[in-house]
């Protein structure tokens, strides 16, 4: 298997530490390719039309995309990170859902303000983009920590995914602030050594 990747996305460190807890890691080539809105990246558009990273090559071939899809995929070859079925199951895509959101808004917010030209940055956008953030955050806080407390799951690793990702881009927006109970859950979680081994290069 081959995951085309960039070290700062946080798609592809769901990836990377879903792979890790499934014991698949070993499995898997890196392919780094470097992309972005206004530079898609040849060799990865030919697999992916989107020309989005995560994108990942089966050795029969078979290419598969977005983060959520890879992840299922691996989750097939050694299941133990999503629920088969029941309400449990959905509890799970849902809060997987919700890390993605993060990351979604966090990601988008990112472009705006590093790769768009300063005279063409919204700040209406940008606000509307984080305003997406800090909700998915107070909801973490109220109500799901009894979930993160469980056992682990695609909607622990996407969630722990999206705070590092905070953490990553973020640095200074004091998310944990009025977030005691996440921050907590976060300092413990980090400290898997799927998130260690995955943690973007800092600079």
């Amino acid at each position: 298997m081959k995951l085309w990747y960039s070290p700062s996305s946080p798609f592809v460190r769901k990836v990377i530490v879903a792979a890790h807890e499934l014991g698949l890691a070993d499995r898997i080539e890196i392919v780094e390719a470097s992309t972005s809105p206004v530079n898609r990246h040849a060799g990865l558009a030919a697999l992916n039309p989107a020309g989005k990273i995560p994108a990942m090559e089966l050795d029969d071939g078979q290419v598969l995309f977005d983060s959520r899809v890879i992840c299922a995929y691996l989750d097939t070859l050694k299941p133990g990170l999503v629920p088969a079925s029941g309400p449990q199951r959905f509890k799970v895509m849902t809060a997987e859902a919700l890390g993605d959101a993060i990351m979604d808004a966090a990601v988008l917010t990112r472009y705006e303000t590093a790769i768009r030209p300063q005279d063409m940055r919204w700040k209406g956008w940008i606000e509307g983009q984080m305003t997406k953030v800090w909700a998915a955050l107070d909801s973490l806080e109220n109500d799901w920590l009894d979930f993160l407390k469980g056992p682990l799951t695609m909607g622990h690793i996407a969630i722990g995914s999206a705070l590092g990702y905070l953490d990553f881009r973020y640095a200074d927006s004091g998310w944990r602030d009025t977030r005691p109970g996440l921050a907590k859950w976060y300092e413990a979680f980090a400290r898997r050594p799927s998130m260690v081994a995955s943690e973007p290069p800092r600079g």
